[in-house]
């Protein structure tokens, strides 16, 4: 057992995960998206849409929900995702999702995958209801609801920004390996290949006995 991440691990019974890349397979092209919205090579897509006009913002963002509706639909999960939402569910640990998606995107590609059983709708924040990642504002409205503190929180996923808003708001952050091998370590605590890997060494670190009642 790697002692020194279950360490890190340890007390943490608030969960959050990015959607797209981390509980489903990466099948985003957003260099496709741009081309699609008229925005730069290497811009951020929320960043810029915020830049335009209020009406052509609005037109661009109605082909924006299109393309994720499109892409909800097709959403097949990433390997281990049950496995590991089910060891968390059994050790009553709270659960949420933070995505720069909308809410009723997240909520069908929850549905697609098969993991919206373990989500409620409150705890799936979208760019609607919280400022979108790498602002920790989320994180922080989740803290919120379930009345508890960062030192209780991990956030879970694959970009800059997932790793960037649980750095800011205080949590234990884990990057799940990318298809092109970015990494960035000094703003991630745990690195793992995959959520198998994941639910590994959670396995080996809590019994479902005593984890349930470190929820705080």
């Amino acid at each position: 057992m790697n002692r020194n991440l279950i360490g890190k691990l340890k007390n943490r019974c608030c969960w959050i995960f990015d959607l797209d890349g981390t509980l489903t397979l990466p099948i985003h092209d957003f260099a496709f998206i741009r081309r699609e919205l008229v925005i730069p090579d290497g811009s951020d897509i929320l960043d810029h849409l915020d830049t335009l006009e209020p009406e052509e913002s609005a037109l661009r963002r109605l082909r924006l929900d299109e393309i994720e509706r499109e892409l909800a639909d097709s959403a097949v999960a990433a390997p281990g995702v049950s496995d590991l939402l089910d060891l968390l569910a059994g050790l009553d640990f709270r659960l949420g999702i933070l995505t720069r998606n909308s809410r009723e995107i997240a909520l069908m590609t929850l549905e697609a995958i098969g993991a919206r059983c373990y989500f409620k709708d409150d705890h799936v924040l979208g760019r609607d209801e919280a400022a979108p990642k790498p602002d920790p504002a989320g994180i922080l409205h989740l803290l919120g609801q379930w009345q508890t503190r960062p030192d209780k929180v991990v956030m879970v996923g694959d970009y800059l920004f997932d790793l960037q808003a649980g750095r800011n708001a205080g949590a234990v952050t884990i990057h799940v390996g990318r298809p092109d091998s970015q990494r960035w370590p000094d703003i991630t605590d745990i690195t793992i290949d995959n959520l198998t890997d994941l639910t590994g060494i959670l396995k080996e670190g809590y019994c479902p006995v005593t984890a349930g009642k470190q929820k705080g």
